[in-house]
């Protein structure tokens, strides 16, 4: 399911994650991570295939302009928190987990910032 959030511009955020699954790691993990509002639903695909290709990065291409934040791959019962500062420009941007397919299930969100 598709959620959301509010925060204020230049507002410290932290995102801490679970992963609730009891399918080993192997096959079923988890990951967040912040994109900038260049990437929307519209064109997110372009991101997803250069992720997909980053598994030994926890499928975060390194270096990516894209990523405002990320956690690291988790496996059952792992958690991880993400601290970052929210954007200043107003909007939408979109979290996702960047795990192969796992957007297409619908393991994304938005986070809106306010002026």
């Amino acid at each position: 399911a598709v959620t959301a959030c509010e925060v204020n511009h230049s507002q410290k955020v932290a995102v801490k994650i679970q992963n609730v699954e009891t399918t080993p790691k192997l096959s079923m993990v988890h990951n967040f991570v912040m994109l900038d509002k260049t990437v929307n639903a519209g064109n997110v695909t372009r991101f997803l295939d250069a992720a997909s290709m980053e598994a030994s990065h926890d499928y975060v291409p390194p270096g990516s302009k894209e990523v405002l934040a990320h956690s690291k791959l988790l496996g059952p019962n792992e958690t991880d928190t993400v601290t970052f500062t929210a954007p200043q420009v107003p909007g939408e941007y979109l979290y996702l987990c960047s795990f192969p397919g796992h957007y297409s299930q619908g393991t994304k969100g938005f986070m809106t910032v306010k002026q």
